[in-house]
């Protein structure tokens, strides 16, 4: 098993050993950090946000430091969301993870955006704050708010950080959209697990029936995604040239995957007309950007990891009951009961502004 030890905190441009945000200039010297804990990926560094706005208001002029992967750490702090990034993942288990105090200022604050307990509780009491604010967890002894198993994730960490006296709501889930207008239709067809990932030759489907109604297409997904996109670029290409009797291929689409770090990503469905994939961390760009998009969920419901704010810029499709494996190593039955003709019924509508059929 491996064990990530986290270096000292690494800032955004400014003093090695502090950011260069306003709100440290005017932080008095005996206040403390504070550390939070989200040692997640993107969907989830993304359904914090609003959280992490209610912690600045909780501790106002305080360095926020996030305990995270360090590209997603690294992009919020960009953003002003938080001050540092103290890198830090969880691969095998939390119980792997050590938390480095030393380069933090004495008398921090020490908040559970991870989980309930009671091994990510551990990890920060470890680093010895002045206070903890987390989820009630009998094995550590600590007493917070009651961990509601249905609540909706946005809400879940939004609540906890309220009691803690730092408002915040869903609304605080906003980022910045890139200006100017939005033009093609950006298709994510992969997602960590294959139980989230709605089959190929369906997206070859959706991918043709967009070039032949003139839309621009982009795929986007990582390295390891690019045999994925090729597939599908290539499916769409071959189905157009069946259907018209040419060997014409599908030159209004294209792929990006591997070729975008995640600003780059971000600039890309900020700037989409329409974002269309499963239940995956660039769904929630789309929220976060305000991207119209249209989402496939399959083994979870979106009751608890759905759009948060902008209910009517995002089109939900779902066929579960929320007791799907999000983790299956084949496509879960919820998700692959959503047809290519209710998909496209779903994405017309949006991009022509026509009624959703039932």
């Amino acid at each position: 098993m491996s064990r990530p030890v986290a270096p000292s905190p690494v800032t955004r441009p400014g003093s090695p050993e502090v950011s260069s945000s306003p709100r440290d200039v005017t932080a008095s010297g005996t206040d403390g950090d504070v550390l939070v804990l989200r040692a997640l990926g993107l969907g989830d560094a993304l359904t914090g946000v609003a959280a992490l706005r209610g912690v600045r208001r909780a501790w106002p002029g305080r360095r926020l430091v996030l305990a995270a992967p360090a590209v997603v750490g690294r992009w919020l702090c960009d953003l002003g969301v938080v001050d540092a990034v103290l890198p830090t993942t969880a691969v095998d288990s939390l119980e792997s993870v050590r938390l480095d105090g030393s380069g933090l200022r004495p008398g921090h604050v020490a908040v559970n955006l991870h989980g309930r307990g009671p091994q990510s509780h551990r990890i920060l009491a470890a680093t010895r704050p002045a206070r903890l604010v987390a989820f009630a967890s009998v094995e550590t002894g600590h007493d917070g708010p009651p961990w509601l198993a249905e609540e909706h994730e946005v809400a879940r960490w939004c609540r906890l950080v309220r009691g803690a006296g730092g408002p915040c709501d869903a609304e605080d889930l906003r980022l910045a959209a890139p200006t100017g207008p939005r033009s093609a239709v950006v298709l994510h067809p992969g997602a960590a697990s294959a139980g989230r990932r709605w089959p190929v030759r369906r997206w070859c489907v959706l991918v043709r029936r967009l070039v032949e109604t003139g839309h621009q297409v982009l795929l986007t997904g990582s390295a390891a995604e690019a045999r994925i996109c090729a597939a599908i670029l290539a499916g769409a290409s071959a189905a157009s040239a069946r259907i018209t009797g040419t060997r014409a291929g599908a030159p209004g689409a294209r792929s990006l995957a591997g070729t975008l770090d995640l600003p780059g990503l971000a600039d890309v469905v900020g700037r989409a007309s329409l974002l269309v994939c499963g239940d995956t961390g660039v769904a929630h760009l789309a929220t976060a950007l305000g991207t119209p998009s249209v989402l496939l969920f399959g083994p979870v419901s979106p009751a608890a990891w759905g759009p948060a704010v902008d209910p009517h810029l995002h089109t939900v499709l779902w066929h579960g009951d929320g007791t799907g494996d999000p983790h299956a190593a084949t496509v879960d039955p919820a998700l692959d009961a959503i047809t290519s003709d209710e998909l496209w019924d779903a994405v017309e509508a949006v991009l022509t502004g026509a009624p959703l059929r039932a």
